[in-house]
């Protein structure tokens, strides 16, 4: 079955530019055109994924992907010229699956929409947890002892995959496949400094989860 893409953007050139390249990748393409249409289609139609523009009339991107996050786990991927970190992790912290900044290449967004669409179809459990920490795949929103703490995209996409393998020895190739699906942009030491930064976050007091395994990787003692 063909899935069906939505895509809430004002502006009609880049909605119909957006639609070509979707349906020469064999999506099926609806579009809408403000915020309010765009919310009753995401409820009527129930598509397979929202490509979503943050700048929107009469309803904007955030409010109606919290909105649909009270009742939805359909995928939300974000369009917007807003590319700066502070916007990036608000649209993530509201619940976006991803977040991609204009101008960007329609072959790459293709990409993103096949891989957020097989990441959500691949999760059946959506709320992951290990002692005092918890991760919602939905909302991407983790809690630690019951805080809501922040953590960017890489370090998230990491700390799911550790979640989903709890006491697993996962290699560096294997979390950058899991957590990147392969488009790492750095050499596999790289990881090293995600987990270092995500483990200062997330270490505290005598819960200390995540662990080195000399030689071999890490693994994520729950």
């Amino acid at each position: 079955m063909t899935n069906t893409i939505l895509i809430i953007e004002d502006e009609k050139r880049i909605a119909e530019w957006i639609s070509i390249y979707l349906e020469r990748a064999g999506f099926t393409a609806e579009n809408a055109y403000d915020g309010k249409m765009g919310l009753q289609l995401a409820r009527t139609l129930n598509p397979d994924l929202i490509l979503l523009d943050l700048m929107l009339p009469q309803l904007n991107g955030m409010e109606i992907c919290r909105i649909l996050r009270q009742d939805s786990d359909v995928p939300i991927i974000m369009l917007t010229a807003k590319g700066r970190k502070e916007d990036k992790i608000n649209g993530l912290d509201c619940g976006a699956d991803d977040y991609i900044t204009k101008p960007f290449d329609p072959d790459e967004l293709v990409v993103r929409v096949k891989t957020v669409l097989r990441r959500s179809k691949g999760h059946v459990q959506k709320i992951l947890s290990c002692g005092i920490l918890s991760l919602d795949e939905t909302t991407q929103k983790v809690l630690l002892d019951g805080q809501t703490i922040k953590l960017s995209k890489a370090q998230f996409d990491i700390l799911s995959v550790f979640m989903r393998y709890p006491n697993v020895v996962l290699t560096r190739n294997q979390l950058i496949e899991q957590a990147f699906d392969n488009n790492f942009e750095s050499f596999d030491r790289a990881i090293d400094t995600h987990i270092r930064r995500l483990r200062k976050i997330i270490h505290i007091h005598n819960f200390a989860p995540i662990q080195t395994i000399y030689g071999a990787g890490y693994k994520l003692v729950c």
